[in-house]
């Protein structure tokens, strides 16, 4: 009769240490951007930061309530390279009118308002968002993310989700 192996099988120190090792690691990456944050706002890291969305040719039915019901808001969730950054204020926005430009058989060049923006109904705008990031070596850290000029982000709010793009960034009270 052949003897059945133990299932009684005890914990090692090294099963002890790589179940520690793994734990650690698991709550490094959970907590890491929570406790960076944490260190740098107690520290005075953080700084105000003050970005400029561009938003181009989004449809909407309504440009008007789109505008109006972001500014009711008077805040945004800011995702960045698929990441939530998490809401920032709205500190301004400004519609933009979108102009279109012919050359005349004289070689003038005119500029005026496009006609098909109405027909159209599309929203352009410029939204300026006020958060908290800090300065490093590669840019402006700004919700765990590096944000630089031309960084696509989305804005969403109550009852939209914008694509547009970083066209301006100041970091301090400017």
């Amino acid at each position: 009769m052949a003897s059945e192996p133990s299932s009684n099988r005890s914990l090692s120190l090294v099963d002890l240490g790589a179940a520690a090792a793994a734990v650690l690691a698991v709550v490094g990456v959970l907590w890491s951007p929570k406790l960076t944050n944490a260190v740098a706002k107690a520290t005075g890291g953080l700084e105000p930061v003050t970005v400029t969305v561009d938003v181009r040719g989004a449809a909407s039915a309504n440009p008007a309530g789109l505008l109006e019901s972001a500014r009711k808001d008077g805040k945004v969730s800011l995702v960045i390279r698929n990441e939530p950054h998490g809401s920032v204020r709205i500190r301004e926005i400004q519609p933009m009118q979108r102009r279109i430009s012919v050359l005349t058989p004289e070689g003038k060049v005119v500029s005026a308002d496009d006609p098909n923006q109405k027909v159209f109904s599309t929203f352009d705008g410029r939204f300026v968002l006020e958060g908290e990031g800090r300065r490093t070596a590669t840019g402006v850290v700004f919700g765990n993310q590096t944000i630089k000029i031309g960084a696509p982000v989305e804005l969403e709010g109550s009852t939209y989700r914008l694509g547009g793009s970083v066209t301006d960034l100041r970091v301090g009270g400017a």
